[in-house]
């Protein structure tokens, strides 16, 4: 479910931006304007992106193999940091280059009215692709509020696509404000600080997204729902004594790897043992589909302790 949705949103967001693209740099080359071409290398940058993006779901949906055991899910995490980075060498260098051009030199910036249409004519369409991509956040976000939402969720293009789309539309108010002052004042180089604010916006958006995207990178565990849960099935399995330790890592946004520590009653056998693992695996895998992958340690308590302490 995870991926579906974030690939609909990756859609959505590759089919605006290359249209909005194409209108910007037309705009810029008719007009003059460097805020224009900015946002034009923005959403080219952004266009790119998602087709990293959507690479990025199909090397994660390779099946295992004999180098790689758990699977490629965490390549999809690798291209999500690698699109965080580029949002900020291009997007946002290429608009503090040309910022800083159109600051010093201060060309004119002929038929605004162009700019404005093409403004308006991208808002519309990063306006819908900014609200599918909202409404699928909407529906992970639960009781959290938008920001607990994104530092706790695991679906990193989605909320890549999310943030980048909301700087697009900051971008454009930007780029809007832009136009109208060096028109008003009869600056061409206000131009340019609009173009520096933009390249701001992103610069700002990459680093967060970058941090998150590494955090995620590093590997993440499963979310306080899906551990408590974890707990209480585990704990509820006949023969289990006592749950005395859990690790969870993310892979993916729905490949979770679960690693238990439990206590078994000392009157089963080897045999009932394996038996009791083998139902609990079946019981955790039921209840969440996510989990590929289950590694339980039959041990007391003290040993966990034990090799907790040294890090083993």
């Amino acid at each position: 479910m995870a991926a579906g949705s974030s690939k609909k949103v990756i859609f959505a967001a590759l089919a605006g931006n290359l249209l909005i693209a194409i209108t910007k740099f037309a705009a810029a080359l008719w007009t003059g304007s460097s805020v224009m071409l900015s946002e034009g290398v923005h959403s080219l940058v952004d266009t790119g992106n998602q087709g990293l993006l959507l690479y990025g779901h199909r090397r994660a949906s390779r099946p295992p193999d004999e180098r790689h055991p758990l699977g490629f899910g965490r390549e999809l995490y690798f291209w999500s940091f690698i699109v965080a980075l580029l949002v900020f060498a291009l997007g946002a260098g290429v608009s503090l280059y040309e910022g800083i051009e159109q600051i010093r030199e201060g060309h004119p910036i002929t038929d605004r009215a162009v700019n404005y249409a093409v403004i308006g004519f991208s808002v519309v369409f990063e306006g819908i692709s900014w609200w599918i991509a909202l409404q699928e956040f909407r529906k992970t976000k639960g009781e959290l509020s938008y920001f607990q939402a994104f530092k706790r969720s695991k679906n990193a293009p989605l909320f890549l696509v999310l943030f980048e789309d909301t700087a697009a539309l900051i971008g454009l108010a930007i780029a809007c404000a832009g136009n109208f002052v060096s028109e008003h004042f009869a600056r061409p180089e206000l131009d340019g600080v609009a173009s520096l604010g933009i390249s701001l916006v992103l610069g700002v958006t990459a680093i967060m997204l970058a941090r998150e995207s590494k955090e995620l990178l590093i590997g993440e565990p499963a979310g306080t729902r899906v551990t408590n849960s974890i707990m209480t099935i585990a704990q509820a399995q006949e023969g289990v004594e006592r749950v005395n330790g859990i690790l969870t890592v993310h892979l993916a946004p729905d490949e979770i790897v679960l690693a238990l520590s439990l206590e078994f009653a000392d009157r089963l056998t080897t045999p009932e043992i394996e038996q009791r693992v083998a139902e609990l695996e079946g019981k955790l895998r039921a209840a969440h589909r996510e989990i590929i992958t289950v590694f339980i340690k039959p041990q007391s308590r003290d040993q966990f302790r034990q090799f907790s302490h040294h890090g083993t």
